[in-house]
Order: C-alpha cells, then structure tokens, then sequence
C-alpha cells in the first residue's frame, strides 16, 4: 500500500518546481543544506536542564526544552545575548534559543539532516589543526581543541563528530547522471565574521560567539537563515562567476575513487592510536583506546558505553552517556538514541547487555535487557557498562524511495513494506506514483545508497531481495548506517565507464608502443579495457583511457607504488572538462599552487581556493607539475592562469605553457602571480607585490579578473657544454638539460655562486627556510662568507654581443636582465639615462648585460647606492666559458661545465596578467565574507 506521496518537491538533482514553504524544497534545506547530523550533549553535560517543554510549534524536530542557564549564553537564530536565566535548548543538536524566537526556527535538528541531503557528496578532510572562531557543524560547539575540516567546502567538525556528520559537500561535477536544471545555492551555517551582513534585510548576520547565519559555497551571498528562505534559490556564481569551473560543465565518473583521488588531495595522516575521526571506515569513525576511555562520572551518575550494532561491538566503536544511576530504563534507552540522533519512536528498540569473554556461553547474560541499574564492583564503586542498542523486530514498515535523477515533481514516495516484498515488487509499486509505468520495469532499478560523511557507497540490491530482510540486516549492523542509507529508484542503463589517468614519470621521448610496452611489463594491465589516450612525450607522460571502474582502480594503486628505471612514477584521476557548455564570458581560472613556496602559505592556499573556486580547477605542483592541468583544460576555448609560488615555480609553469602551446585550444593564455617565493622579481615588476602576506584570498581573485595583459620576452639558453677532463674543471655538476627558457635574468659568476650555495643550504635543511625573512637572512650570511672572494671573472669567460666580440671590465658577475627587478627588487640597470643603449623594456626584444664587481658592490645595488656596470644590449649573446662556473637562471642554480652558453630570444611573448592600479570594483560579497578562505590570522593555522 503506497501513502500519498508529496508534491511540489524536487528529486535528486531531478525537474520539477519547488514549491515554496515544503520542507524538502526549502533553500535552506535544499542542495547543499548544511551538515546538522551528529551528536548532540549527553546527559548531565552543558546548561543545566530544568523545566518543562516550551510553548509554541517546534521547529523541525527538535527536542526543544526549557533550561537553566549558568553562563552567559547567545541565541542560535538571531545571535543576541539571552539575557535572564532561561532559554530554550534542543537536547540533541546544542540549538540554543530565545523563547521569542522558537516560532521562527527553521533550521533543522542533526537527528533529521540525513534526510534534508539533496545530492549525498562526501567530504574530505585534511589533517587536524586548531580553527579559532569556527564550530562544529555538527554539535554546534566551537573548536577549542584541534578539529578537522573539509578542505573542498566549509565543514567544520569535532573529529569524533566526524561519523555522524552529513555528506552534503559540494558537487562539483556530474557523475554520469543527467543534466540538472539550475545550480541551486549551497548553504552553510556557522562560519560568518561578526560583521557580516544579511543579502535580504542588510542587517548582521553573523556572530564570533555561536554559530549564526548561512553562506552560500558557491557565490558567498550570506544571510540570516529565516531571510535565506526568500532568495532566489539558484546560484549564478556571484563576483567570481567569469573565474569558477562550473560544475555542469565536469564529468568525472569517480564510482570507485574517493573525492581525495578525484581532487588529488594527499590522504589525511594516520590518527594517534585512541583517537576519534580519522579510522579506516568509510563513516570515519574509529575504535576506542587509552586516549577516550571512560572518565569517573559525577556523584550520583553513571556512565555507559553504548554501541549501534554488530559492527559497532567488533570495531570496538562506542559512545559514553552520562546518566542518574536510578535512573529508568526510558531514561537510558531514549539517551542512547540522542546519542547516536535515532530521532524514531524509542519504543521500537531496547538495550542489550554487551556479550563479555565470560557471557559468552551464557546466551541469557549476554543478551538481557536493561531492566535496573548496573550491579556494582566490590567496593562500591559502580562499574561501566557496555550495552548495544537493538531495534526491536518489526513486521512492516513505511520506507522512503527517492526518484534519484528521474525528472519527477515529488522529493520521495512512501510506501508499505511487508515480508513479501522485494526489489523487484517495491519499484513496480513506485513507478505508477512517479508517472514512469508506461516506461516498464524492466528499465528501473532500486539502489541502495549510504551516506557516509566519507564516502558515499551505491548497492545495486538484487531483484529478489526481500526488502524487509535487508532494512533488519542494516539495523542488525548499525541503527546509525540505517539512518544514513536512501534507496532510489534509477534507470538501469548505466553510462559506459571512462576513467582517465594521468600517469607521469616515465622516460621522456618514448613513442606510444613503447610506453605501452613500459606500463605493461611495470603494471600488467588488460588491452581491451585500456587505451592510451594523449602521449606526451617530451614530459614522459601519458593520460590512460580505462573502460573498467575496477581496472582503474587496480591501476591506480599499483602505478602510485611503482618506479620505472629508477624514478617513481606518479598517477593521478582526471576529469572532463564539457568546454562546449562553458558560457560566452566565462574565462576560468587555471591555478597552480606550489606548496613548498612560501612556507605554510601554499598549503593554506591550496584550501582557500579550493572552496573559493571548483577543486577541479586548483592544481599542486608537486603532484604531477603543471602538465595535469594544461591537459584537463586543453579544450578550453579562453581560460587564465595563476601561479602561487616564486620566480622558479613561475618560470616552470611558462616553460610547460610553451612545450604544449600546440595542444591547447587557447595556446596564449594570459598568466597571473600570487608570489610566494623570496626575490619575486618578475612579480615587482607586474605589481603583484614583494610576496604573498595573508591577503584575502577572495580579493586576490578579484585583482585577476580585473588585471590587464601585458607582454613579456622570453629567452632560450642553450647549452653546450664541452667535456670536462680533471683537476679544477671537475668541479661542475651534472649537464642541466641542453635548453633552459629564461623569464628575468641569467646570472654567471658571484651572484649565482651566492644562489647555488643558498640552494644547497635548503636542500639540507629544508624545514628552516619557511619564512621569506629567514631566507633573505641566510643569503646575507652567505655573502658575508664570500665578501673577499676574488675569481676573475672577466678572465674566465668571453662575451660575443650580436656577434661582435665585448671586452669585459673587471667584474666577478655578469647579469643578463630581461625585467627592470633583480635580487628582491633592486635595479641592477639604473634609472639614468644612456645615449648608448636604449630604454630598457620586458617586451622590446632585448636583453641588459650588466656587470658587478663583487658581493659589496651587490649589497650597493640592492640598497639603492649604486647601478651595475652597464656592459650591452642585444637579442643574440655568446658566452663561453673557460672554466667550471656558477650559472643561475630565474633563481634556479647549478654548476656549468666549460663550453658555449648562447642566449636568443625564443618563440612568442607570453601573455601575463599585470594587476591594475585602482582596487578592485566591490561588488558581490564583502571581503569579509569569504573568512573561511582567507589563511585566518593571530596565528590560526587555517
């Protein structure tokens, strides 16, 4: 017997209008509702309770009561102080409110957000840190101890509220499934600055004191959460709409990878052993230890370890609640389910005594039911107990089925089952009450969906399979799973599987065959499902085409634990850019982010724009170089790119841009710098600053988007190194490779013997150098070290301009300056003006040789004392060395071996972003408002 099933209401990611004021089609409950499901204060813990249940409709079930209060306390809606002594609290989720306004509360209670889920998506996240002035979305406390957060949407939580926290992340791509009409807010509670301001009333909306107010994740419009209600619900990206990836426009099929793999985020670390948060399971929960063993209770309570099931008991999983040691059996019982947020009727469960070594032959011990309290140790002192939270048997229930990505009006149906049902019988049933009979059911399959907080697992359940079985099975393995597991009816046509993997780290120049060859004799795989796709064989890489979720996956792990000829080999899953639904005007943001520049700051970066942008467009260099990224948006008709790292990181990513201009659909992108490094030359001269501070990240954004294209040369040194015999020529390192592009400056002599030595110095001790102060402290020393060297450069090298021969002072370093910045801003050329040579320009297509007598002549020149000895200005050099010498380019040092060093200018300028001069037009949220993406400050790790 099916109940009636509700109109109005839109399906997962399915058609159909919402109607307004329904629970399901709310904003605010709606795609992207915000993660309430967790657990809620114990007994005895938090405000006193007293009193009785408070007047006036609840909100969404909660379990609202009047409490006492013992400290000061502010109101959950409207975040103003509660004064007096009463308020109003809900005893599962923390909710803490005004008795005036109870009558507006919307916002739901944990115990039913599972189920406000419009699309399950799974977090990630990262590893633990302390995250000042956030809270838990789950049990509504602030983070006072190291939290953890997902680092793809703004997800606080306690790391033992982690099982119990919703998978409602942001989608941020198509799984396969149909298009979605609109893109609907994402709203998340609990992270707005205290000056944040509502979108609809314009008044405060956020709070430093509890969690208050509601963002979307996507345009970063805020808003009270009443107010929210009466917005527009679908999403049009705000400010940044021209820079975000949308997510309509990326296919990922990512059934057995985890968003970790699919966002190419390292796994979190391991938890220390007793920690909540960080298990192996996909809920994320993990087994109890020394460091969460039960603590002695107050005088005249008691506490009891409760577990959810089966699965519970044998992972040693457990919650503590804290109760009157009379207290009765209903007190208990309805305890445990506030613990695990079982918002049903408690009369349908019961609790079992935990089986122990000795009861384990005693069926009757093992199994009885509370009835009394606990017996008591010899001493007196009450013992904890270990007790399982059973669901009694049931003959029939009422179970939701949801329409999954069919284009239906109704969120769900209800319907009755009974001992004879089965798969097969409760989608014949639902199809007439979705309007789809006509189609058949043969087309149709019911899908058995469980969203963990971690991962989202899909069961195809079997068209026999009693259903009623099933749901007691669940139940029997976890009450807390079976409040976290859907069922939706689905098409049973599945799209082919198509899973792309990068595979970096082979031997460059290679051809198809013969990487072919490679990968198969490292890591067997199986022709018919795979296919090289895209060689690349100047970078020693190639992008896999696999038919097979499971070969993918197999192929993945092994290749990430696999080395061919001494180098391991590096595997990453890509996604699929649909460049012919992107916009008119949308130009997304291509960014790069190297987190070894900069000391933490590219680490936290990453994160930021990660949640300020789609993840599918941020990319670490460490993980596969820029290649990646050029390759997911090689079809992008106009897109920008930002680099997050110093001169060197900037330099490699122009040198890939210009080895695979040939496969990009937009061979000129233009190119922006966020510097993290410690010259940052090439960023002085573009305006980008001296270096990264902490600026709002969102702001950052914005100064792309608004910045101007400029032109800038490009040089290729090319190398040819004659082989060196003994004696003091046996110095030089390894060859560097034969071409090297340059961007600012090439260096010989003293300054790039001060760079390699800095180099070799950080190399050793590379935690050291995390901060630009420090760096620029060893470089001191290090000339200090070397202030009376003399090597003679002059006689050791001979200089041909345009190919005349130049007669060189007496100087101890020789500079080629293609950017009016060098050594952290200094200007090596001067601002005089010279008959001899034209005015130095970074796009005029030539270069400035300038010489320097030694390290105090550079201490000159960077304090602004002195110029360098302008020697030349040409577009064709020749430089040969007599002798081993230091050479840098663009900060990148080494040792060449005697031979011909020939600087020409290379292929087409490349395009750069320079910022503009006026700030940024303020328009969409204030900069305040995006405090989650911005590292936070007084030393918050964020």
């Amino acid at each position: 017997m099916a109940a009636a099933a509700e109109p109005g209401a839109r399906g997962w990611l399915g058609g159909g209008s919402p109607r307004p004021g329904s629970p399901t089609s709310s904003p605010e409950l709606g795609a992207g509702s915000r993660s309430r499901s967790g657990p809620g204060s114990g007994p005895g813990s938090g405000p006193e309770r007293s009193g009785s249940r408070p007047p006036g409709p609840a909100a969404p079930s909660h379990s609202f009561r009047k409490v006492t209060l013992t400290k000061p306390t502010f109101c959950h809606l409207c975040s103003d102080f509660i004064w007096g002594l009463a308020g109003i609290l809900c005893d599962v989720c923390n909710f803490m409110s005004h008795e005036k306004c109870l009558k507006h509360v919307k916002t739901p209670c944990t115990s039913v957000a599972p189920s406000l889920v419009r699309v399950p998506v799974a977090h990630c996240f990262g590893p633990r840190g302390l995250y000042k002035r956030r809270f838990c979305s789950v049990c509504r406390k602030g983070l006072e101890a190291p939290g953890l957060r997902c680092e793809v949407c703004e997800l606080h939580v306690h790391p033992d509220c982690v099982p119990f926290a919703c998978s409602d992340c942001r989608q941020c791509h198509q799984d396969g499934h149909r298009d979605h009409d609109a893109h609907l807010h994402h709203w998340r509670e609990g992270t707005l600055p205290s000056g944040a301001r509502c979108e609809l009333c314009r008044k405060t909306c956020g709070s430093s004191d509890v969690p208050a107010g509601v963002r979307c994740e996507w345009c970063g419009i805020q808003a009270h959460s009443v107010c929210s209600a009466a917005l527009a619900p679908e999403c049009t990206f705000g400010r940044l709409r021209t820079l975000v990836l949308p997510p309509a426009c990326v296919r990922l099929l990512s059934r057995n990878f985890s968003k970790m793999h699919c966002f190419r985020i390292p796994e979190s670390a391991a938890p220390e052993p007793g920690e909540w948060g960080g298990g192996e399971g996909a809920d994320g929960s993990v087994p109890a230890g020394p460091g969460r063993e039960v603590g002695t209770p107050e005088s005249g309570k008691q506490t009891l370890k409760i577990f959810d099931g089966s699965d519970a008991m044998q992972r040693n999983h457990f919650r503590a609640v804290t109760v009157p040691r009379l207290a009765r059996s209903q007190e208990v019982l309805e305890a445990a389910l506030r613990a695990y947020y079982i918002s049903e009727d408690p009369q349908g469960f019961q609790l079992q005594a935990l089986p122990t070594p000795v009861q384990l032959g005693d069926t009757a011990a093992a199994g009885r039911v509370w009835s009394t309290g606990p017996a008591e140790e010899e001493g007196g002192r009450a013992a904890p107990e270990a007790w399982v939270l059973r669901a009694l048997p049931r003959t029939q229930e009422i179970l939701k089925i949801y329409p999954a990505w069919l284009k239906v009006g109704v969120a769900y149906v209800s319907i009755r089952v009974t001992p004879q049902s089965t798969a097969r019988s409760v989608v014949l049933e639902v199809l007439p009450l979705l309007g789809r009979q006509a189609e058949g059911a043969e087309g149709f399959q019911l899908v058995e969906v469980l969203m963990g907080s971690r991962q989202v697992q899909r069961t195809v359940l079997a068209d026999e399979e009693p259903l009623l079985d099933r749901l007691r099975e669940i139940r029997q393995t976890s009450l807390r799973q079976m409040s976290q597991t859907r069922f939706y009816v689905a098409e049973s046509r599945v799209p082919a599987p198509r899973v792309s993997l990068f595979v970096g780290g082979l031997p460059p120049g290679l051809s198809p065959q013969e990487y072919r060859r490679l990968l198969d004799e490292a890591v067997t795989s199986k022709a018919a499902l795979v296919t090289v796709s895209h060689v690349y064989s100047a970078q020693g890489a190639v992008v896999l085409d696999v038919a097979c979720f499971a070969e993918a996956e197999r192929l993945y792990m092994l290749i990430r634990d696999t080395a061919v000829r001494g180098r391991p080999l590096t595997a990453l899953v890509l996604p699929e850019v649909l460049h012919t639904k992107l916009a008119p005007d949308c130009r997304p943001l291509l960014v790069f982010v190297n987190p070894r520049s900069g000391g933490l700051k590219g680490r936290d970066l990453l994160c930021s724009f990660r949640k300020l942008l789609n993840p599918h467009q941020v990319f670490e260099l460490t993980n596969g170089g820029p290649l990646p990224g050029f390759h997911v948006f090689s079809r992008v008709p106009c897109f920008r790119v930002l680099v997050c790292g110093g001169d060197g990181t900037v330099g490699w990513v122009l040198a890939a841009l210009e080895d695979l201009r040939h496969h990009l659909a937009c061979p000129e992108p233009a190119v922006a710098i966020l510097p993290l490094g410690t010259g940052n030359d090439l960023g002085r001269v573009l305006r980008w600053g001296a270096g990264y501070s902490g600026e709002d990240p969102f702001s950052v954004l914005l100064s792309v988007d608004e910045a101007d294209a400029v032109l800038v040369d490009r040089w290729t040194i090319l190398l040819d190194a004659h082989e060196s015999a003994c004696g003091e020529d046996s110095e030089a390192d390894a060859e560097p490779p034969k071409i090297v592009q340059m961007s600012n400056y090439c260096g010989i002599g003293i300054d790039a013997e001060l760079s390699l030595d800095f180099h070799q110095a950080r190399e050793e001790e590379p935690g050291k150098f995390t901060s630009r102060f420090h760096n620029k402290g060893v470089y001191v020393r290090v000339g200090l070290q070397k202030i009376s060297h003399s090597r003679s450069l002059h006689r050791a090298l001979r200089l041909q301009v345009e190919q005349q021969e130049v007669e060189l002072p007496s100087i101890e370093g020789l500079i080629f300056i293609n950017i009016p910045s060098w050594g952290s801003g200094a200007d090596l050329w001067g601002s005089d003006s010279d008959s001899r040579f034209e005015k130095p320009r970074m796009d005029d297509g030539l270069l400035e040789v300038v010489g320097v007598t030694g390290v105090v002549h550079m201490g000159q020149v960077q304090s602004g004392l002195r110029s360098g000895i302008r020697i030349a200005q040409g577009s064709y050099f020749r430089v040969t060395l007599l002798k081993a010498t230091p050479v840098q380019v663009d900060g990148e040092p080494w040792v060449q071996a005697p031979g011909h060093l020939i600087i020409s200018a290379a292929g087409p300028k490349v395009h750069m972003l320079r910022k503009a001069k006026q700030k940024p037009r303020k328009a969409g949220p204030a900069k305040d408002a995006r405090a989650d993406g911005a590292p936070a400050p007084e030393g918050d790790p964020k």
